[in-house]
């Protein structure tokens, strides 16, 4: 079984999609998703800054973008995908419950409502927490009043909350760790998005979705999506609650997953992947050149 892995926000970097877009199909693609919501996703894939392509108005449209874009040059015979964080957009696509239309009005509609919930809740932050035992990485933030926003597996744990809070962690660890403050506009996947849950919830109850036609995973527990509907359901809860990556992980190596493709821009969930899915083939989308070893696999899934 050969799984794609759609990155989450972090994963973008000045100019990444440069030599994509020498692809006609790929830059007819990205054209077509930048004139659903407006946005010059060409310019902020090749020449936009860093400071510019990290705030989340701009990344999360940016990266679904890529992400299905880029998945778009595949063959289409693989059996499952599993999304991290915004990841589960272009997952929703991937697994037939959502169109490319509908996967970036929806991002654009997320992401915008998740910059103003964070531009509300001033003074939070985010770490990534690396190494040490995962038990005593949680108290410590339960603690300082802090969340674990997202649990990566392979020992990483991004913990989220206040801008003091997150001090605290850097100047005293859990011993045995590292913490690493994350450049980020908010406490992303903690209650501080409530707003932006609501948003969120009130477009997605317009909008016409199909049954999945592949496995999916959901970033709430790694437990399989069934229906269109829970699929949303779990997207719009996924805003304001800690990704279990981890758990998404642990289930596609039980399920029989011999293969896993991380699509653009890639590089950070297979990262994960080597660490957290022993004996699993792994294929990162980093260039073009990359497409006929990732085709290849999925021919052999």
């Amino acid at each position: 079984m050969i799984a794609l892995l759609c990155p989450g926000q972090g994963s973008q970097k000045p100019g990444f999609m440069s030599a994509w877009l020498e692809l006609p199909e790929y830059r007819s693609n990205i054209e077509l998703l930048s004139d659903v919501i407006k946005m010059d996703l060409i310019k902020h894939g090749t020449v936009s800054e860093e400071a510019t392509i990290r705030d989340t108005a701009i990344a999360q449209p940016l990266i679904v973008a890529a992400s299905i874009a880029s998945a778009n040059l595949l063959a289409k015979n693989f059996s499952a995908v599993a999304g991290h964080s915004v990841g589960e957009v272009p997952a929703g696509y991937l697994a037939g419950i959502l169109s490319q239309e509908q996967a970036m009005s929806l991002v654009d509609v997320r992401a915008k409502a998740m910059a103003k919930a964070a531009a509300a809740s001033e003074n939070s932050a985010m770490a990534a927490v690396l190494g040490g035992e995962q038990d005593a990485v949680v108290e410590k933030l339960t603690s300082l009043g802090l969340s674990a926003a997202n649990y990566n597996g392979a020992g990483q744990i991004v913990a989220a909350g206040s801008a003091s809070g997150i001090e605290a962690l850097v100047a005293n660890p859990v011993e045995g760790t590292k913490v690493i403050p994350l450049a980020v506009a908010g406490a992303f996947h903690t209650k501080s998005m409530s707003s932006a849950v609501s948003e969120l919830e009130s477009f997605a109850d317009k909008l016409e979705l199909s049954e999945p036609n592949k496995t999916i995973w959901s970033n709430q527990s790694g437990q399989t999506i069934e229906t269109a509907a829970q699929y949303m359901k779990l997207l719009v809860g996924q805003v304001a609650n800690s990704v279990r990556w981890d758990l998404c992980m642990n289930q596609m190596v039980a399920s029989g997953v011999t293969g896993v493709i991380e699509v653009s821009p890639a590089g950070t969930l297979a990262g994960l992947a080597k660490r957290g899915m022993a004996n699993v083939e792994i294929v990162a989308l980093k260039s073009p050149a990359d497409i006929e070893v990732a085709n290849a696999l999925i021919g052999r899934g």
